[in-house]
């Protein structure tokens, strides 16, 4: 591995570059070419992780990449020239090398202008934030960093290089990149990003369900998937992407121990990617079937809740159709029954979540809570992983998850 030293703004990093890097960027400047690594891998430098996918800029036209590269790449292919876009691998790593942009977005369509540029700094500015915002000039691997990337990485803010408002105008699917993000790093959304996301939230709608949803697979699988969550609904986008979690605010939570059902539900997706294991064990994590089912539980009680007024007039608490399976009660029976008839996406959704927590509540059982053969009297059984709201003895002794 190359290892070098580089100061910014007071801080001293350790760059450890692989050598096909290097070898890259030397390729390009005794051809008299420009190459920067740049986006994520850098961003991951800082992080001290190494990702296997390498992106890279520079000043060469798409066919001066490729007379440099054919040769030297294991592969290569050209899927995205019409972006700028060379893509190869080399030595296990999958690389993708952009001839510099400056591109714009008609902001009534997602298909962008392309314009070829000839400035790196005008590259990173039309990049989604400034976390990715920097780049590695290479060789001599010097940090290019005009928007204040490693400043806002040390911060934990999310921020735009430019204005939030053209950022999410060029590219809209960069809102759900803000929530993934604040899910995978932890990282603060900047206030000026997130009231752009609020007021701009709709023009998600342009963008194809294959794209949103490889966003929202990776902030459901992320360290911190609530915080993706909470800012897809606190920001409104989440109406357009996952109504039926924004409609759980407005539900009572049953339990008693949340102000909503909205919050009930955060929390069985957390304890629920708690109980994931290594590639070994039962539920090797993280499992995106297990923790979209966790979140999704409850999606039917505000399509099916219905209030009934008591003998004296009062109203007792709501009531939810149900689907008994193996003695178990399932809410949003009716869902399915509209599904069957052909209800909507929604109803879709529904259904796929009562199939997946059939499937994976099997992998979820616990020992039972009641006093077992062996246990000293009066000794407390132990309690359940999610609480004590969620252990229920079923038939044969054993614990179940109740969602």
């Amino acid at each position: 591995m190359a290892h070098a030293h580089h100061k910014t703004d007071s801080h001293t990093v350790d760059f450890q570059v692989d050598p096909v890097v290097l070898e890259l960027g030397q390729r390009f400047v005794d051809a008299g070419h420009e190459l920067s690594l740049v986006g994520g891998p850098v961003r991951d430098l800082f992080l001290g992780r190494v990702s296997p996918d390498l992106d890279f800029t520079t000043d060469a036209t798409p066919d001066q990449t490729v007379a440099l590269i054919k040769k030297w790449a294991d592969n290569y292919w050209e899927i995205g020239r019409a972006f700028g876009t060379i893509g190869m691998r080399k030595s296990g790593f999958q690389i993708e090398i952009t001839t510099y942009r400056a591109e714009a977005y008609d902001p009534d369509s997602r298909k962008p202008v392309v314009a070829f540029g000839h400035s790196l700094t005008d590259d990173l500015l039309r990049r989604d934030f400034t976390i990715n915002a920097m780049a590695l000039r290479l060789p001599d691997l010097e940090l290019v960093d005009p928007f204040g990337g490693v400043r806002d990485l040390h911060g934990s803010i999310l921020a735009t290089p430019g204005t939030p408002e053209t950022s999410f105008s060029d590219d809209p699917l960069r809102m759900m990149r803000a929530a993934r993000f604040a899910a995978q790093l932890g990282v603060a959304v900047h206030e000026d990003v997130r009231a752009a996301m609020t007021r701009m939230a709709e023009r998600i709608t342009m963008i194809s369900a294959e794209r949103v949803r490889e966003e929202l697979v990776k902030l459901i699988c992320a360290a911190h998937p609530r915080a993706g969550v909470d800012l897809l609904v606190d920001t409104g986008l989440a109406e357009f992407v996952l109504p039926e979690v924004a409609a759980l605010r407005l539900e009572a939570d049953e339990h008693h121990r949340h102000k909503d059902v909205y919050q009930h539900s955060l929390q069985v997706l957390e304890q629920a990617a708690t109980l994931e294991t290594d590639a070994d064990g039962a539920v090797p994590g993280p499992d995106f079937a297990l923790r979209f089912a966790a979140l999704m539980h409850d999606v039917g009680k505000p399509a099916t809740r219905r209030f009934e007024r008591g003998r004296r007039g009062e109203l007792p608490a709501p009531r939810h159709g149900g689907l008994q399976t193996d003695g178990k009660t399932y809410e949003g029976a009716p869902l399915r029954q509209r599904h069957d008839q052909g209800g909507g996406p929604s109803c879709r959704v529904a259904h796929a979540v009562l199939r997946v927590r059939r499937r994976r509540l099997e992998r979820l059982r616990r020992p039972p809570l009641r006093h077992r053969r062996g246990t000293p009297p009066g000794a407390v059984a132990p309690a359940h992983p999610l609480g004590r709201d969620h252990a229920q003895p079923a038939q044969g002794g054993a614990a179940v998850l109740r969602l």
